[in-house]
Formats: C-alpha cells, structure tokens, sequence
C-alpha cells in the first residue's frame, strides 16, 4: 500500500521531496517484503555510504547530477537517467550535485 503521497491525482515526483543543507532526506512511499519504493534528495557532498542490498535497486535521477557506485565503478546519472544496482553488490550513492532520486528496490 502507498503512503505519505496523494493519490488520484498527477504528481511531479521531484517535488514531493524537498532538498535540506547538508542532509540525505528520505520519503518513504512503499515498503514490504517484496518491494520499497522511496524518495531521496541529497544536498551537494551528501552521500549514503557503501553498502550492499538483499534486492535489486533501480534507481531513477529525477533532478541534478548523482554518482552511484557498483562493485568500484563510478557512474553519473542526470535527470531521466535510471540505473540497476544488482543485489547483493557493494554499492553507494553520492550527490554530485544537489540530487533527487527515486529508488525501486525488488526482493
């Protein structure tokens, strides 16, 4: 079930999670056994350190410039952009820029 987002009608993903100075903020808008779905903003320098998930994440730049990290390699997503960290995969995520993103994860 969806939460902590309005539904029935059009949303602009990118604004329903707001940049703070200095932090990663994180909207939860789906968690269960099988999926979570979250909203992330994180201010330039921010990051979330590596780590390695139980599912695969797929993760879509909605606005600015982020770096993930998977297994060592560097990639730079801009607005539109999405990428899959495999499961199990050491991997992190960096604002390159101030950077929104959404994340999908499937276990």
């Amino acid at each position: 079930m969806m939460k902590n987002i309005d539904k029935s009608q059009v949303l602009v993903l990118k604004e329903q999670v707001a940049y703070q100075d200095g932090q990663v903020v994180s909207k939860t808008l789906a968690q269960n056994r099988a999926v979570s779905v979250t909203l992330f903003s994180f201010d330039k320098g921010e990051e979330i350190s590596t780590h390695a998930s139980g599912g695969d994440a797929f993760v879509t730049c909605l606005d600015g410039v982020g770096r993930i990290t998977i297994d060592g390699v560097d990639y730079e997503l801009h607005e539109g952009e999405s990428i899959v960290m495999p499961a199990g995969h050491p991997h992190a995520v960096y604002g390159q820029e101030r950077f929104k993103m959404l994340l999908v994860v499937v276990f």
